[in-house]
């Protein structure tokens, strides 16, 4: 059901707010009067489900002044400003300050109606993407794999939610074992096509012809075609760069006949290796332009800071419930030398890396610093990565420490303060600084 919208009526005269609300309540909507500015902000929120209708003229605390410290609040609030005055220029500063509309007295009580249509539906539409955000970005379904919290990642969970919810084609590129698949599913997930068919293959590994039967399909074939099978819903074409250049042409006439919106979203992956190469190199430029007009590119791993010890803690974790064996221990040494490794292989090198530390564990013998050497022996060579100032390095190794323990005392803050020797003012601070909330654990 849709959220009841609200008008707030702010006017020093009596008979003014009382006229207003009369008229907008007969045209059927839920209004609350405010004799003052200061009134009416003890009660309008960041999420104030509703709109406001201010007078310029009070005492106090004008309208100007009022509709500053709104936008303020929340610069998607929708003001609308009423004046006696026939003041050009304020009308001019309150639209740049950030009013929705603005309307002389007396004015026609049909152009007030009209006006609070437009913005109370203006206003749904803003509070209901904001929820949907929000539940999306809490980590409901598969957007919770999409773990991290440095800016790299905050920034690709918000695309993830952007582009999901957009019409056209996207391009994802980015290293070898970075997501790139898992991020395919989120778009899909967090989309209008969510409940609809989910098709992901390959196009590397196949001949031309063989292909050209898989995707557009083939009279008398018995295999339904994949642009058949996605109808409606999402096509993901991984390798898109090994697709040869006849089918480029035949999926960019598919592309062209779908039109806008497309019935069938395609999604394709990059995953060109060659060095000095990219995506727009190898594929054809109007369909590379067409895809590339929403695109995604995941950061490397090394890229991610403090990212590679919650991911490295969470793989442990997982690994070791697995065995049934404790994870290892990770040293400020360790916590520092994975902070510092290259991880040509991403994701899924730390991925390799996690599971065999909790054999070792499992095992009584061997360190992480050894595998992560033994790895560095077979790194591509030139694959550096940059040095971290000390206090990167400590924040790191103390947000690690702090989760972990949290992790293994399922959230009993008692227990986390005995073992690190933490008092509670000390503990709450740090977990507010690294962003760690108690309900995680429990």
């Amino acid at each position: 059901m849709a959220q009841a919208m609200k008008i707030a009526i702010v006017d020093d005269e009596k008979d003014m707010r009382q006229s207003i609300s009369q008229w907008l309540a007969l045209s059927g909507f839920d209004t609350e009067t405010f004799a003052t500015a200061e009134d009416a902000l003890k009660g309008i929120t960041a999420d104030y489900p509703g709109v406001v209708v201010s007078d310029v003229k009070m005492p106090g605390m004008d309208g100007m002044a009022f509709l500053k410290r709104l936008m303020t609040v929340d610069s998607s609030l929708p003001v609308i400003m009423i004046t006696g005055h026939g003041d050009v220029p304020m009308a001019v500063e309150a639209m740049r300050v950030g009013a929705f509309d603005f309307l002389e007295k007396p004015f026609n009580p049909d152009r007030m109606t009209e006006l609070a249509k437009k913005a109370t539906n203006k206003r749904r539409m803003t509070l209901d993407s904001r929820a949907l955000r929000r539940e999306l970005s809490d980590g409901t379904g598969i957007m919770r794999k999409v773990i991290g919290s440095s800016q790299v990642m905050e920034r690709l969970r918000e695309d993830i939610l952007d582009l999901g919810q957009a019409d056209g084609h996207v391009l994802i590129d980015g290293e070898t074992g970075t997501g790139k698949t898992l991020v395919a599913h989120a778009l899909h997930a967090v989309g209008a096509k969510a409940g609809r068919k989910f098709v992901l293959a390959s196009c590397s590994g196949m001949e031309p012809d063989a292909m050209g039967e898989r995707l557009f399909g083939q009279p008398g074939s018995d295999q339904m075609p994949l642009l058949e099978e996605a109808r409606g819903g999402t096509l993901v074409l991984e390798d898109i760069d090994a697709l040869p250049t006849a089918l480029q042409a035949r999926l960019l006439t598919w592309i062209n006949d779908q039109g806008t919106p497309a019935e069938t979203r395609l999604v394709a992956i990059s995953n060109l290796q060659e060095q000095g190469k990219t995506c727009e190199d190898v594929l054809r430029p109007d369909l590379y332009y067409r895809l590339a007009a929403m695109k995604i590119t995941l950061p490397p791993l090394r890229a991610r800071g403090e990212d590679i010890l919650t991911l490295f803690a969470r793989f442990s974790e997982q690994f070791a419930e697995e065995y049934g064996c404790d994870a290892p221990e990770v040293s400020a040494q360790e916590a520092a030398q994975l902070l510092q490794a290259p991880w040509p292989g991403n994701i899924r090198q730390l991925v390799n890396v996690a599971e065999r530390a909790v054999l070792q564990n499992r095992r009584g013998s061997g360190t992480i610093s050894s595998l992560l050497m033994a790895d560095s022996e077979e790194t591509e060579p030139g694959m550096t990565t940059e040095g971290k100032p000390l206090k990167e390095y400590v924040e790191a190794f103390e947000r690690m420490l702090i989760d972990n323990t949290m992790r293994r005392h399922k959230g009993s803050i008692v227990n986390v303060m005995d073992e690190l020797c933490l008092p509670r003012r000390t503990l709450n601070e740090k977990m507010a600084k690294y962003n760690l909330t108690r309900s995680d654990y429990l």
